[in-house]
């Protein structure tokens, strides 16, 4: 979509788009709102300012949306169109690789109560393994802090693949 086009379709059309970006309706009414944005790059600068004002439990909810780094996603919905496309780098993994990611996740999920979170887009298969181990090794308020950063960076990078001049 252009961003001419973003800033003059109807809100109800663009909500399902930046929905599949994060799944936290107040990130996505906040930029509807703001819109006109006279370039893409004010309108991530706007989405990144708004994103880091993301409350726990809408992080919470965003995460719920995510499947497990390295899973196969069959379905056909938006996030797993996103997922896909984002973690190429997984998708021929080896067996001993994928076991490791596999108990890495468990490890983590027993660990935090939650999900596995990493921007995947760019990095290897073992560069995310050894993130994941790496991120074990912290803290429940520093994990929290880094789960959030990963969000952010994903929601604005789906963002980006959705727009363009």
């Amino acid at each position: 979509m252009k961003l001419s086009e973003f800033n003059q379709a109807e809100a109800g059309s663009l909500r399902p788009m930046l929905l599949a970006c994060v799944a936290i309706p107040h990130w996505a009414d906040g930029i509807i709102a703001a819109r006109p944005f006279i370039s893409l790059e004010q309108l991530l600068a706007f989405a990144d300012d708004l994103a880091r004002l993301w409350p726990s439990e809408q992080l919470d909810q965003a995460l719920s949306h995510h499947p497990r780094i390295g899973e196969n996603r069959q379905a056909h919905d938006a996030d797993a169109a996103h997922s896909r496309r984002e973690q190429p780098a997984l998708s021929d993994r080896d067996p001993q690789l994928k076991r490791a990611l596999m108990e890495g996740n468990r490890q983590y999920e027993d660990k935090f109560g939650h999900i596995f979170l990493i921007r995947a887009a760019g990095r290897s298969a073992e560069e995310i393994l050894a993130c994941l181990q790496q991120r074990l090794q912290n803290s429940a308020g520093r994990e929290r802090v880094e789960t959030a950063i990963q969000l952010r960076e994903i929601a604005l990078l789906r963002l980006r693949q959705g727009l363009s001049l």
